[in-house]
């Protein structure tokens, strides 16, 4: 992750404090993107555990890459989906089906 996307996801806290130098301001900085890394690496752990159910693992892909499971069985970003999150294409594509009788059952009601 460059460090553009980086100072975004701290771009709150990013701005010095009243009355903080400039090397309290440099040492805290270090910290939020030091624990912002360690969030992004047991979130890329969680995504790839067999702990993980399917569902859980593509939940979780979606929420890092901020984008939804496709609903099209074909769609070129499964094969992505599948490599990040350790599971076969026919897994992602079953929780696709899963989520489409979800859908539809919702409908129904």
């Amino acid at each position: 992750m460059n460090n553009d996307v980086l100072s975004e996801r701290i771009e709150p806290s990013a701005r010095p404090l009243a009355g903080e130098n400039h090397d309290d301001y440099r040492t805290r900085i270090a910290v939020l993107r030091a624990e912002a890394l360690k969030r992004r690496e047991q979130e890329r752990s969680e995504q790839c555990s067999p702990l993980n159910s399917a569902a859980d693992r593509i939940r979780i892909w979606e929420r890092r890459h901020q984008l939804p499971l496709p609903r099209n069985p074909t769609h070129v970003l499964l094969a992505d989906i599948a490599a990040g999150t350790g599971l076969t294409l026919e897994d992602v594509q079953a929780e696709q089906r899963l989520r489409a009788e979800s859908r539809a059952a919702a409908g129904k009601a």
